[in-house]
Order: C-alpha cells, then structure tokens, then sequence
C-alpha cells in the first residue's frame, strides 16, 4: 500500500479539524485549540478529542461529506485497483477512518457520484441509508421548469435579461431537461433540468453577454464523463459493454435493474455497467418494464457525449475528411440534399469495420451515423423516435433556435442486409422502407418537429459494409 497517501490524507484532515478547533473555540475551554494542534499529525486522535470534548458539554457535531467518492476514484484511476483495495478492505486506513466517523458523529450525509466506494466502504460503515432513488429527494436534485421560469423572471425584473422567458424555456429543455432519479417520481414530479447547465446558461451567457452560448454543452459536465471513462478502461471494456453504449446511443434507451452499489472489482458485471452509467448522469429513468427501469439518455447534451465517446472510438480507424464532411452537412442545411454527406459516412464505416470485429449491424450502423452526425452544430439528432406506431430509425431536426437559415430537415430510414440476405429481400426490404418513411411523415406531430423547414424523406440500405443505394421519396 502506498504510504504516501495515507499521510496525505491524514494530514489533509489535521489541516481541517485544527480549522474547525479555530472556528468554534468559544464553544469548548481555553486551552481547546492547543490540545487539538498537540495531537497532530494523527488526525484521528484529533477527530476523537473534538467529539469527546462536544459531547461534555452537550454539543451534537454534524458530519457532510461532498464527494465522498472523489478520493477513492482518483486512487483507483490512477493508482490501479490493488492500492485502492487495500486503502477500503480489510484494515485499509481509509475504511477506518469511516469506523471513527461513525462513532463519533450525531449524524452524517455523504454525497457523491459511484456507487462504487459506497459498497467497499459500508462494510465497516454499516448503519448507512442510501437515499439515492427515495423519491422524497428526487427534486432537490435539479431544477424543475417552474423553478427555471422564476430564475428568469428574477433576472428580468433586475434588467439583466432582456430576451423572451418562452424563447429561452425552449432553448434549453431538449438539450438541459428530463432528468427523473426516483421510479416513484415518474408520475407524481416534473422532470429536471440540470442545475449546473441552466446556471451555465442564464449566469455565465445571457447575464454576461446577453445571449445564449454558442457552445450548448457546458464543458463542465464533461469532467464526470471523464472520470467515468477512465474508471471503466481499466481493465478494458469488452464488446458486451461496448454494445451496451452503441445501443444506448442508437436507440436511446436501454431497459436495466439499476444496482445501488457494487465493489470496484464488478463493474463489468451484467446490470453494473448500465448503472454506473445511470450515477453519472448518461442515464435518467424514462419509464418501466415490469419489475425493471428503461433507463435512457435525458437530453442533447448527454446524447452528444454519447456520440463523441464512439466517435473517439471511430476515428484512429477511420479516414474522413473534416472539411467535405462540413460542406457535406452545409449541402444539406441549405441546398436540401443529404446524399453527399451519408456517402463520405458510409465510407468511413466500411473502413471501422475492416478494422475492428463484430462492427457490423444495424445497431452498430445507426449508432455510427447519428455519431458524424453529431459533429455539426446545426440538426439536432433524434434516433428511433415513436411516429404513427413506428419508430423511425434517425430524425435529423434544425436547430432553428441557434440557425434560423437552416431549411431543411430529414427523416432516414436505415435498412441493413447480411451476406445471406437474396436480392428478393433487398427489394422487399427496400419497399417497406418506403411504405415506413410515408407512414412517420402522416405524425401530426412532424409537422411541429420541423417548424416549417423541407421535410426530406430517405431511405438507405447497405449489405455489411458496402452502401447499395440511397434514394429520397418524394411526399
């Protein structure tokens, strides 16, 4: 076990009970202070001293941990899975120090983001509660949009916002709401907005520059991404846990029994992965399945890091050029024509999959495309969305919000066919695409979804890797 991190932390906590002995001094004796600093570097004896000395004199003390998990995750990313196992087994320090905690404390809140040190740690921390999915905190997780609407009007009676409360209610929800964190919220509370990003939103854009940002996705909310993907790479993900997010990206949901916790060294486990995904924020619940949660991607901004993690995954494999696949997508905003930019992704696709097993599919293909979709600013990417008792496989909406000039919008329909498949199937396939795309378009609902841009409706087909044909039919 590394040394060195047990007397970082230990000091870390002198630093902070000597702090605490400064702050409350008139609460205990004169020499109150002196004793604590005495006992330093063993910050735990110091811990026993204040809590023996507040119980003398009928003090409660009140412990709130933020991050709980901050340490250990970073000990594990960086320090490997054998440190972090002997910091939260057995007599590992880090465990004991809970043991003092709950000794000592009239009661203790922890807040974190994985579950994961919550399960090595309440083994020596037993009398925990976890109220992660209690639904009585289910919305003091977030904020609702009546909460938004007062935020706004609070800014604009100061002068500080001009714009319309409307306008920005509409600006924000597909890409900030639909957070739901309880199963028994589902029909009782309203669904979330992220605080962090509507903070980012009114605070540090409309109130400083009198806009809306240019850039929706607060870099901010990359940070616990991050850490996810580092915490799942190392031991490596297998093709189970990537097809896990190629779905979940594809079709933007996934039905999963949500784990409260679970020790670091089953995260791969079946439901585990799923879940950890759920903790940090790349899922919400969307609705249930029987006795199971459909877990499923809140909003654009999470959809977006969805498709940027396969388009890390993608790129060292594949050659596309940037700049076409830019004019490609302007083509399609102004000129209504979509052909040149599913080719240069077809092609990119054919490369991925000579490269790298089990690529094929029609998942696998969807889950690709909405991920170079999503690397232009202008459509926002809505995949397998429920139209006339179907699910059309990608809806590609203007952002007019942000591109008023953009004029066109698409709705594509995907068919897949193996080595195996008869060219008598191609063409049936072929066909139903047709009849499904004229289906979607008769939605009462289209017709608001593209605010009045040029509905395209296509269809493309590929056997494996190859593209066959791509084709727009006319309404």
């Amino acid at each position: 076990m590394d040394e060195s991190l047990q007397k970082r932390f230990d000091k870390y906590c002198s630093t902070k009970y000597e702090s605490f002995a400064d702050t409350y001094a008139a609460y205990y004796h004169d020499t109150f202070v002196q004793e604590v600093k005495q006992r330093h570097p063993d910050s735990s004896e110091q811990l026993r001293y204040i809590c023996q000395e507040a119980k003398k004199r009928g003090h409660q003390l009140y412990l709130i941990i933020d991050e709980y998990d901050n340490f250990t995750n970073n000990v594990l990313n960086e320090k490997g899975e054998q440190v972090y196992h002997a910091l939260t087994h057995a007599t590992g320090f880090y465990r004991e120090v809970f043991k003092v905690y709950k000794a000592n404390f009239q009661r203790i809140l922890m807040m974190g983001v994985s579950p994961v040190t919550l399960d090595d740690l309440t083994s020596g921390f037993n009398i925990a509660l976890n109220i992660t999915a209690n639904p009585r905190f289910n919305m003091m997780l977030g904020f609702s949009e009546t909460e938004v609407r007062e935020m706004i009007a609070y800014y604009q009676n100061a002068g500080l916002i001009t714009a319309n409360a409307e306008d920005m209610i509409a600006e924000m929800k597909p890409w900030y709401d639909n957070y739901c964190f309880a199963r028994a919220s589902l029909k009782t509370d309203p669904k979330m907005f992220n605080s962090d990003m509507v903070i980012y939103y009114l605070l540090r854009n409309y109130i400083d520059f009198g806009r809306s940002p240019k850039q929706m996705l607060d870099n901010n909310t990359r940070t616990d991404y991050t850490k996810l993907k580092r915490l799942v790479e190392l031991d490596g993900m297998s093709e189970k846990e990537r097809g896990y997010i190629q779905q979940i990206a594809a079709e933007g949901s996934i039905v999963a029994e949500l784990h409260m916790s679970f020790p670091a060294e089953r995260i791969f486990d079946e439901g585990n992965f799923i879940s950890l995904l759920y903790y940090y924020g790349m899922l919400t619940i969307v609705g249930t399945d029987l006795d199971k949660l459909v877990l499923g991607i809140p909003n654009n901004n999470v959809r977006r890091q969805y498709y940027e993690y396969l388009l890390n995954e993608y790129r060292p494999m594949a050659s596309i050029d940037t700049r076409n696949l830019d004019a490609a997508y302007k083509t399609m905003a102004l000129k209504g024509k979509i052909e040149p930019a599913l080719t240069l992704i077809a092609e990119a696709y054919k490369q991925v999959s000579s490269v790298r097993s089990g690529m094929e599919g029609e998942r696998n293909l969807q889950g690709f495309i909405c991920a170079y979709f999503s690397m232009t600013a202008l459509y926002l990417i809505a995949p397998e969305v429920e139209m006339s008792h179907g699910y059309c496989d990608i809806f590609l909406m203007p952002d007019l919000m942000r591109y008023p000039e953009v004029v066109h919008s698409y709705i594509l329909e995907l068919k897949y066919l193996t080595a195996k498949d008869t060219d008598a199937k191609a063409e049936e396939q072929w066909q139903k695409a047709e009849e499904q795309v004229r289906k979607y378009v008769a939605d009462r609902k289209v017709q608001q979804m593209i605010k009045g841009t040029e509905l395209h409706l296509i269809r493309m087909q590929m056997r494996l890797t190859e593209l066959l044909r791509i084709e727009e039919v006319r309404q």
